[in-house]
């Protein structure tokens, strides 16, 4: 293409496009069904965009309130929708405000001209199909594949995929507007401390704010009815592609997560050590499972990065409090470098330590299996919490607080555990005389119980440190004689005798 056509072909669609209702876009079709491909800006989305609970179909079963699709045997059948959880909408807002690199991936709507909602209309023939596609396309190349879509005041819009993205978004420009945006519960009921412009601790930059609203996003229009088809026709193919649209988007799981964040500062000095670190290799093999948040019993892994996340928050939460969000829900702020590298260091002396507790050091000679799988599992193994990351996380947890807290120093605290541990004291956990049988073991379903973590992190705090506040102590003996009664009256003695729960005790301190 030459200067001149280039020059004629930038005032046609100057021209086609100085009106607002007109949007250049770029026409696609799989299957039977034709899409339209365009962008807008984050404010006419804002303003032109409803969510898909707002279509007619639904406008005398919705939740006024929250805008959830009040279920029933007619829209059951009519669209599934997933009910919109109202809890994202700060904290999508709150990424779209502070992270300058932030990015949301195409909206699917549909386009509902209000001929759709009157059967009497002229665009509807005497069988009650359709005489045209409710797309108002102007084609400008001969093969109609690029072309103009008038989007006037009268044209619907209503977001199939995408709705909280459309609520973040709506959320941002609340925010702008106003200078606040409320938190809500799942329900839209107001919840904690709004994200307010003018509060130090949000790190928003008014003037950035303000450029917000022209950035654009794509959209993917496709109509409501198509020429030929009936209104239930028509309603049964957005069912299906709003269906075959939330099947075939695959979440990623919490360890890739972990792997890909780059503004949760615990989740970076995790990455970061479990890279380097010793303890997590063994003959150039990675001890790391780095998808999966769980570890099975024949896994030659030693933990996951989901659980190295969860233990660097649990250890570097002392030191390092504001890398937390400022509220629950929200995003955190990515830690300077400086700090990174103090936290990574931090971890690492950490792990420095655990690499030579006497459990760990057995890795040389015997397989994770081995160490990990309970007496009755196939094979058998030595049952030791410390190759569980529910068992990682309890420890480093107390761990933690011995440090921070009970400023205890790392070397004492590892005399101690590190003589338990020779002692087989993190071992066999799945026989009575362990303290973890009942906290981390569930003898009735003879597996790794993960709601015992809490309790387990207390009761390590209590073998290094003991407790002297009397009620604390009669606190932690009945939670750990629960957890070893199998019903009102019998429970099971570190003796391994049945016994009333009331004559359980605590194991005397390291």
């Amino acid at each position: 293409m030459n200067d001149t056509d280039r020059q004629t072909l930038s005032q046609l669609l100057d021209r086609c496009l100085d009106q607002s209702d007109r949007l250049l876009v770029q026409k696609t079709k799989m299957g039977n069904t034709e899409a339209y491909l365009g962008t807008v800006t984050l404010q006419w989305l804002s303003d032109r965009v409803q969510f898909a609970a707002q279509l007619p179909l639904f406008r005398q079963k919705i939740d006024p309130e929250n805008l959830a699709i009040v279920p029933d045997a007619d829209t059951a059948e009519n669209l599934q929708q997933r009910p919109l959880d109202w809890s994202r909408q700060a904290p999508l807002a709150q990424y779209l405000a502070t992270r300058k690199t932030h990015k949301f991936p195409a909206l699917l709507v549909v386009l509902n001209p209000l001929w759709i909602d009157d059967p009497k209309a002229p665009q509807w023939d005497k069988k009650g199909r359709a005489k045209e596609t409710a797309a108002p396309f102007d084609p400008l190349d001969r093969n109609h594949s690029l072309g103009l879509l008038t989007l006037d005041r009268d044209m619907q819009i209503f977001a199939l995929d995408g709705q909280h993205r459309l609520m973040g978004i709506q959320g941002l420009m609340e925010l702008i507007k106003t200078g606040r945006l409320e938190k809500y519960k799942k329900s839209k009921k107001t919840t904690g401390t709004a994200i307010a412009v003018d509060d130090p601790y949000q790190d928003l930059d008014r003037a950035y704010l303000q450029t917000l609203p022209q950035e654009t996003i794509a959209l993917e229009f496709i109509p409501a009815v198509i020429q030929g088809e009936t209104r239930e026709e028509a309603r049964r193919r957005i069912r299906s592609i709003f269906v075959h649209v939330n099947l075939t988007a695959v979440r990623l799981s919490k360890g890739q997560l972990a792997l890909l964040n780059e503004d949760d500062g615990f989740s970076l000095v995790a990455r970061r050590v479990a890279l380097k670190h010793p303890l997590f290799k063994k003959q150039q093999k990675s001890l790391i499972n780095w998808n999966s948040a769980t570890v099975a019993a024949k896994s030659i892994v030693l933990t996951t990065l989901q659980a190295l996340q969860d233990m660097a928050r649990a250890y570097l939460r002392h030191p390092f409090p504001h890398w937390q969000p400022a509220d629950i829900g929200l995003l955190p702020l990515r830690p300077e470098d400086e700090e990174l590298a103090d936290g990574e260091n931090e971890l690492k002396i950490l792990f420095n330590y655990l690499a030579k507790l006497p459990s760990y050091q057995r890795m040389k000679r015997k397989e994770t299996p081995d160490l990990r799988r309970f007496h009755h599992d196939t094979g058998g193994g030595e049952g030791n919490m410390l190759f569980r990351p529910v068992g990682q996380i309890a420890l480093v947890g107390a761990i933690g607080i011995l440090v921070y807290q009970h400023r205890i120093n790392l070397h004492d605290i590892f005399l101690k555990l590190s003589q338990y541990d020779a002692e087989e004291g993190f071992s066999k956990i799945d026989f009575p005389a362990s303290i973890w049988y009942g906290v981390l073991y569930d003898p009735l379903k003879k597996r790794i119980q993960v709601s015992g973590k809490d309790l387990a992190t207390k009761l390590t705090i209590y073998l290094v440190a003991g407790e002297k506040d009397e009620f604390e102590l009669i606190k932690l003996r009945t939670a750990f004689a629960k957890a070893r009664t199998v019903n009102e009256d019998k429970a099971i003695a570190l003796s391994g005798k049945w016994v009333n729960p009331k004559a359980i005790e605590l194991p005397p301190v390291l």
